[in-house]
């Protein structure tokens, strides 16, 4: 590959976590920065003081804004990390190359996010360590709940991958199809032989993909 090509196909991944976890890179390059929301993993944040989804998603949505003017990024999102890459899309459109869902959370446009909650899921998820899913109980929370807060303008112009895994016990392979039907014109790729934590049991395999789908953002 010359050189020129080369500088070309140098892409900007930010990677977000799901639910009860921290920061993830599944052996990807420098250029993937993998964020801890706020209260997760690294943060300095107490989970019991992060009020609202806005401030939980505060990390990627000042990330996102940060980025030098005329520069995309690749947002890659792990299962409850959809939410939030979906409101970081919603909010700066134009710096997103392309967003990823790896099986992940996908809210459809014109509905709120916290109708794509399974509420089995979340109840097990939240079981497992202490976790905050912002869609109820809390009269704080706004953003979860307003359906007219993912626009077609915003979140809808963006170009939308979702990895489907079908051995996936977390989310159920019908759930993530149910979410990509909610989303026409979303593409699909499909990972074999992995589960729920993707970027472990098919570290390579996700990297290879999430790699050529961003080649495919600056076909």
């Amino acid at each position: 590959m010359a050189a020129s090509d080369a500088k070309q196909r140098r892409h900007h991944f930010m990677l977000v976590h799901g639910m009860c976890h921290g920061a993830w890179r599944c052996g990807a390059p420098a250029t993937a920065p993998a964020l801890d929301m706020a209260g997760c993993g690294a943060h300095p944040a107490r989970l019991a003081d992060v009020r609202t989804f806005e401030e939980y998603s505060r990390p990627l949505l000042g990330a996102v804004a940060a980025l030098p003017a005329g520069e995309q990024v690749v947002l890659v999102a792990h299962s409850h990390g959809g939410y939030s890459v979906a409101l970081a899309v919603e909010r700066f459109p134009d710096k997103v190359a392309v967003a990823v869902f790896v099986t992940a959370s996908m809210p459809a446009v014109g509905r709120p996010m916290a109708a794509t909650s399974d509420e089995d899921l979340t109840l097990g998820l939240m079981l497992i360590k202490p976790a905050n899913a912002f869609t109820t109980g809390n009269p704080d929370e706004v953003v979860m709940r307003d359906e007219k807060l993912l626009t077609e303008e915003g979140y809808g112009s963006s170009w939308r991958v979702f990895v489907v895994v079908e051995e996936n016990c977390g989310i159920p392979a019908e759930f993530q199809r149910r979410m990509v039907a909610q989303s026409p014109g979303v593409g699909v790729r499909v990972i074999t032989g992995a589960d729920h934590m993707a970027m472990l049991s098919r570290a390579l395999e996700l990297v290879q993909l999430l790699i050529r789908i961003a080649d495919h953002s600056q076909a």
